[in-house]
């Protein structure tokens, strides 16, 4: 069994899964007191904090989406920064259709 295939059933373990989700929520609740200190630091610990929460909660994964739909322009910011492959997906699908849409008004 080569090295990616390991981390990927390790991914699916839901003990590990719960350590994860748990470990970006503790990351989410520190980054106030590491944002106040100088340097960029908050961001990161931010970032990373809800991609763990992200990836590894299906109740996360709930409120971002209703958060999303709620307020759609922070929503895409938060796709924007946290590198979201189905952001790319969709602004890419978005620039099809208005690229189309131009050409057969010409």
């Amino acid at each position: 069994m080569d090295i990616g295939t390991t981390w990927r059933a390790l991914g699916r373990n839901p003990t590990v899964r719960t350590c994860l989700f748990v470990l970006g929520c503790l990351l989410l609740i520190v980054t106030p007191i590491v944002g106040v200190l100088p340097g960029p630091g908050g961001v990161f610990t931010f970032a990373i904090g809800a991609g763990l929460a992200l990836k590894n909660s299906a109740w996360a994964k709930r409120r971002y989406v209703h958060f999303k739909r709620r307020w759609p322009k922070p929503g895409g910011w938060c796709d924007w920064g946290l590198r979201r492959e189905s952001a790319r997906r969709r602004h890419a699908i978005a620039q099809e259709r208005g690229q189309a849409s131009k050409g057969g008004a010409d």
